[in-house]
């Protein structure tokens, strides 16, 4: 297992392909308790274990392809949309089985992730009771309904980050402080971005400037 704790996850696939003894250590739970993703992709490959000995987990996508993501769905092109069609659920999904097989999980980090909702996070905080840290930066659809889902169901969490989440206000934050004043919470632009508008709802706002500006 100490020899194991050094490699990556793929350099661990490997070993353990070379003989059964080895395998038996690559299935051991005390070797994932911690789990670190780069991108969607590396969610999907069969080299780690997910089960009750996972205790800190982080998605990070730094990619320029968070950009395509970060678009409003009723701003992208085909283009865009068939590019986020092939990952949209794979964040999503791979947390669902964060869910069910992961119940002692303490620190969840996400950023990138701009397929994650609220319902997911609702669904994590529920079924992982002891969870401390929840850090979100740059997750475009994580609203203030999250920041709800923390004063219901975070009974155990300690710090809460929702950077650069442009769909959070000034309210849920004064919300989670008034209700969770232990926790420490970070929101560093969030509240000050602009938040997404639907097409329709931008018109109306339009229209009413214009009669404002007659008037």
């Amino acid at each position: 297992l100490h020899l194991f704790s050094f490699l990556d996850r793929n350099s661990r696939k490997s070993l353990a392909k070379t003989c059964h003894k080895l395998l038996e250590v690559f299935q051991d739970p005390l070797l994932w308790s911690l789990l670190n993703f780069h991108s969607p992709a590396e969610l999907k490959k069969d080299n780690f274990l997910l089960g009750p000995a996972l205790k800190y987990l982080s998605i990070c996508w730094y990619s320029e392809r968070v950009k395509v993501c970060n678009i409003e769905d009723w701003m992208k092109n085909n283009l865009q949309k068939d590019f986020c069609n092939r990952h949209e659920n794979t964040v999503t999904d791979f947390l669902l089985e964060v869910c069910n097989r992961c119940p002692n999980l303490l620190s969840l980090t996400l950023s990138g992730c701009g397929h994650v909702t609220d319902d997911c996070i609702l669904l994590l905080l529920m079924n992982c009771p002891n969870l401390k840290t929840l850090k979100l930066e740059n997750c475009v659809r994580i609203t203030d309904q999250t920041l709800e889902a923390v004063t219901l169901h975070g009974r155990s969490l300690q710090t809460l980050h929702v950077d650069f989440c442009r769909n959070i206000t000034h309210s849920g934050l004064e919300r989670v402080r008034e209700k969770c004043p232990s926790v420490m919470l970070r929101a560093e632009r969030s509240a000050n971005m602009i938040p997404d508008n639907k097409p329709e709802k931008k018109l109306i706002l339009e229209k009413a400037s214009g009669k404002l500006v007659w008037l």
